[in-house]
């Protein structure tokens, strides 16, 4: 038996012992290696579903910018309960999904499961009014921290920072209320589309403005205060991972910094470990700090080298 291809010619099919082959996969993921959660299958939550449904939130929240830019004072009411309605029944669905993964050896109960998520998302839509407040102290910081904006809804539209904050505060949400792993999924969908990248379990205040965005990159258990300014390339991560007897990073710890109010950080500047930079400093370009700083000073790389 041979195949003709596009040029005329004839060639025998390949045989790729794909029996073998097939077994073989079996074996590695039935037994040999297998990482299936509680060694079972389950539907995994879908990243195309959650952009849709950060899509749908988005517009809910800011439908003219987000959402439908012909809306009127009387269509706009009904475009926001309509998407809503339809972005919270998909994030149900999620949430289910994500609980199935909770880091626990008992098989979870399905119509338990099932309640859950429905309480879950219950108490998130209920709380996006103040996820919206948070988010318009954020834009309003990005408007007046920067020279080159020339309006809201250049920042909302343009600013990779402004993105990945409105992700970062629709997950932490759903982080605290119990969906840690959806939670993950959204902020590493902002990861993708912005090149920052937030851990949903971050706590940051209102009035936060992340300029020009690319590279940075903050801890779970970092905390950052109200009016905080950071640039480009900044990481607020971990110096060290305690573990236990075995050897085992201990999981939750508090290794990340805490940034207080009104601190402004410099593009590049790498901040580890469990300090705390006081309320109203800055942190100029390209510091590594690694100890802490009282309120009001002013850290730079020159002063760093003397130390």
């Amino acid at each position: 038996m041979t195949i003709d291809t596009f040029d005329g010619t004839s060639v025998k099919p390949a045989h790729w012992d794909l029996d073998n082959v097939v077994r073989q996969l079996r074996i590695s993921r039935e037994a040999t290696h297998n990482i299936r959660h509680q060694r079972r299958i389950r539907e995994l939550p879908s990243r195309e579903a959650l952009t849709t449904i950060v899509n749908g939130l988005s517009a809910v929240l800011f439908p003219t910018h987000y959402g439908r830019p012909n809306l009127t004072d009387e269509s706009i009411d009904y475009f926001v309960g309509d998407t809503l309605t339809t972005t919270l029944n998909r994030l149900t669905e999620q949430v289910r999904r994500g609980l199935q993964f909770a880091d626990t050896d008992e098989v979870p109960d399905e119509a338990a499961l099932t309640q859950r998520a429905h309480d879950i998302t219950r108490n998130f839509a209920a709380s996006l009014p103040d996820v919206r407040a948070l988010l318009v102290s954020d834009v309003q910081a990005a408007y007046a921290g920067d020279p080159a904006a020339t309006s809201i809804a250049e920042i909302m539209l343009c600013y990779p920072g402004t993105i990945a904050i409105l992700h970062y505060r629709l997950a932490h949400q759903l982080h605290k209320l119990g969906s840690p792993f959806i939670a993950r999924m959204i902020c590493d969908i902002s990861h993708t589309l912005t090149g920052i990248d937030i851990h949903p379990a971050a706590q940051i205040g209102g009035s936060f403005f992340i300029d020009h965005g690319t590279g940075v990159v903050i801890g779970e258990t970092a905390i950052i205060g109200e009016r905080v300014r950071l640039y480009q390339h900044v990481t607020l991560g971990a110096k060290r991972f305690p573990a236990d007897a075995s050897g085992a990073l201990i999981k939750g710890t508090p290794r990340h910094p805490i940034v207080e109010d009104d601190v402004v950080i410099y593009a590049g500047a790498t901040i580890l470990g469990r300090i705390t930079i006081g309320a109203g400093s800055t942190v100029g370009g390209n510091v590594w700090l690694t100890q802490s700083v009282p309120p009001g000073c002013s850290v730079s790389q020159a002063q760093m080298r003397n130390d």
